[in-house]
């Protein structure tokens, strides 16, 4: 198995794509890239800590590539708005690649300027590819958050 690390803004909606994909094996969402330990949302949210919001991928690679991983990374997220995703604002919500490897730093550099001379934003990609550094992992709560909220419903339904 191996992991791979993407913020995209709200994890949650991030993390719910990944999850679709066959070979990804987990997800949890949390916190990278920032200067404090053990962050909470609360100071995440407050744009004081410097983490963004990201989603751990745990994946097989027998199943699914890195790159279709990164292919998906594009697509769910608008990677040309700087510290944003549509109303959510912050550097916490900020377009970013956190690399495990050499292999992933140098696959998602070449996967972003293909993208980026796709044709397909109207605005250069402003996404980050970094390395990795400590995964905070989020409160329980937001662990799977739309599939729990949406299995509420259903509940609530019968």
């Amino acid at each position: 198995m191996e992991k791979g690390t993407f913020g995209g803004g709200c994890f949650w909606g991030v993390e719910a794509a990944f999850r679709e994909l066959q070979g990804v094996v987990s997800t949890q969402v949390g916190y990278e890239g920032g200067r404090t330990e053990h962050p909470t949302y609360q100071e995440v949210c407050s744009d004081g800590t410097g983490h963004a919001e990201v989603v751990e991928v745990t994946f097989d690679p027998d199943r699914v590539s890195y790159d279709e991983l990164l292919a998906l990374f594009w697509r769910c997220h608008d990677p040309t708005q700087f510290n944003r995703q549509g109303p959510d604002f912050g550097s916490q919500y900020r377009s970013v690649i956190f690399c495990h490897t050499t292999g992933q730093q140098e696959a998602a550099e070449a996967s972003r300027e293909r993208e980026d001379l796709s044709g397909r934003h109207r605005k250069r990609i402003v996404t980050e590819i970094v390395s990795a550094s400590t995964f905070w992992r989020a409160e329980e709560y937001h662990q799977q958050y739309l599939e729990k909220r949406e299995s509420g419903r259903n509940e609530h339904k019968l």
